[in-house]
């Protein structure tokens, strides 16, 4: 029997709410009762509150404290696989680690080199239908945007929602970004996998190049793409629409460092290509992942679930109807 599941789990978290609001719920009654006692005479206050029921109060609590659990169920999804089949075909497990600093925004490459990044992208997707597709973009840090998946109309919008805007910190920690992809492929796998780091490599990172060996006994290949040229551009600031300047007032001029990131390709049995020509590099990067062979890789996203959120919604909606209806006093009996 197939277990059940929540697809959303990360949103269980929100019942941690519920002991925070019975904690509200003491405290609201331990004030409450305090501010009775400083009203004056007790058997008066008896008789002001005589309609009032505590034991109602606290059950039309209970009735929405219940009914917001179901509310968190229902939006995290349980669900459990049901008759459609999983999908095994042949494929290579593809990281692409963008780079989206600011410097990626030289238009040495037209319309600029973060733009033509993506045009390799989209080109390099349609190439690899059959494999899984990964992203993790860096700056001044590195993060998996999104993990191997073979969605690849995802991936698109993910590649497409990249930009320096997104990114907290400036700067290119090219081995920050190598050890974040690295994580992202199946660890007990040592082949059928590929990094594509796409980037300018403006700063000498010399982490990234003591990572490649270890990177390469991983059975990882590294791929680079680099972005500009060796003579140069100066960089538009989007947020001034002017040119960035250093702290002497002078435009900043990104150039492209080429020996990085063909020490990296060499030493993990890749390819190294400045992006001139969108259609060669993704032919060349094609055929470079044709010689590390491809392993059977069981895609899931054509399986079909049974859900069962709307069980949790039928819950809530009946519990916020009774405790709507519900009163605060006393019941009357005739």
């Amino acid at each position: 029997m197939q277990p059940f599941q929540f697809q959303y789990n990360w949103l269980l978290a929100a019942l941690g709410l519920v002991p925070i609001l019975v904690l509200l719920l003491l405290w609201a009654l331990y004030k409450k009762r305090k501010i009775s006692k400083k009203l004056g005479d007790p058997e008066l206050i008896k008789k002001l509150t005589a309609s009032y029921s505590p034991a109602n109060f606290l059950f039309k609590f209970l009735l929405l404290t219940i009914g917001l659990s179901a509310i968190i169920l229902a939006a995290a999804n349980l669900q459990k696989p049901g008759k459609g089949d999983s999908l095994n075909r042949k494929g290579v497990d593809v990281l692409i680690a963008l780079d989206v600093s600011k410097s990626m925004l030289a238009e040495d490459s037209k319309p600029n080199r973060l733009e033509k990044a993506r045009q390799f992208v989209y080109k390099l997707m349609e190439a690899l239908p059959d494999d899984r597709i990964g992203l993790v973009v860096f700056a001044g840090h590195a993060y998996l945007q999104m993990p191997l998946t073979s969605d690849h109309s995802a991936a698109r919008l993910y590649v497409q929602n990249a930009s320096p805007e997104n990114v907290p910190t400036q700067g290119t920690v090219i081995g920050e970004a190598l050890k974040t992809g690295n994580g992202a492929f199946n660890s007990k796998e040592r082949k059928f996998k590929s990094i594509i780091l796409i980037t300018d490599g403006e700063d000498h990172d010399a982490e990234a190049l003591q990572l490649a060996p270890s990177l390469a006994s991983n059975g990882v290949m590294i791929n680079s793409i680099g972005l500009g040229s060796p003579e140069g551009s100066t960089i538009i600031d989007p947020a001034t629409d002017t040119y960035k300047k250093d702290k002497q007032g002078q435009p900043v001029v990104s150039k492209l460092n080429e020996p990085l990131l063909q020490q990296l390709a060499s030493a993990t049995k890749g390819v190294y290509l400045r992006l001139d020509n969108v259609n060669e590099a993704v032919n060349k990067v094609s055929k470079q992942l044709d010689t590390i062979g491809s392993s059977s890789i069981t895609d899931n996203s054509l399986k079909d679930y049974d859900t069962y959120y709307f069980w949790f919604i039928g819950v809530a909606l009946f519990l916020i109807v009774v405790e709507f209806l519900w009163p605060e006093r006393k019941w009357k009996i005739a």
